[in-house]
């Protein structure tokens, strides 16, 4: 077989990068870390970020680190390019409440928490498709 006729993948962005934040939370902190998050959250979207949003663990594998009375959190905040949220981030972190925020004592052990910048690979859905054609 030959490639002839195949395009390769495009490294040009199709769609927004996002950040993904992964921290397990003990359950009697919760609301305190759900206050925090969306002073955190406020924050970034003012300086620029298109989203940020905080889900919580309900039906996870046996992979997650999350321990007895814990709640696994993942925060994904959503940027048009790494570029911008390097810069949107930069200017969160320095902010003076995110500076306060941090120097304050956390409702979760922050040194356990996974984070990474994403960008697109898949965007959208394939019209057509269903289980039973794949």
């Amino acid at each position: 077989g030959t490639d002839e006729g195949r395009t390769p993948m495009s490294t040009t962005p199709i769609g927004p990068y996002v950040d993904i934040y992964l921290l397990p939370v003990p359950e009697r902190n919760l609301g305190a870390y759900e206050l925090q998050a969306a002073a955190f959250g406020a924050v970034a979207r003012e300086y620029g970020a298109l989203s940020y949003r905080e889900y919580r663990g309900d039906d996870l594998g046996p992979g997650f680190p999350v321990g007895e009375r814990e709640v696994m959190t993942v925060a994904v905040a959503e940027f048009t390019s790494r570029a911008h949220r390097d810069e949107v981030m930069a200017k969160v972190m320095d902010d003076p409440r995110v500076q306060l925020m941090m120097s304050a004592e956390q409702p979760a052990d922050m040194g356990r928490m996974v984070y990474g910048g994403f960008a697109p690979l898949v965007i959208g859905t394939m019209a057509g498709c269903t289980s039973a054609n794949w």
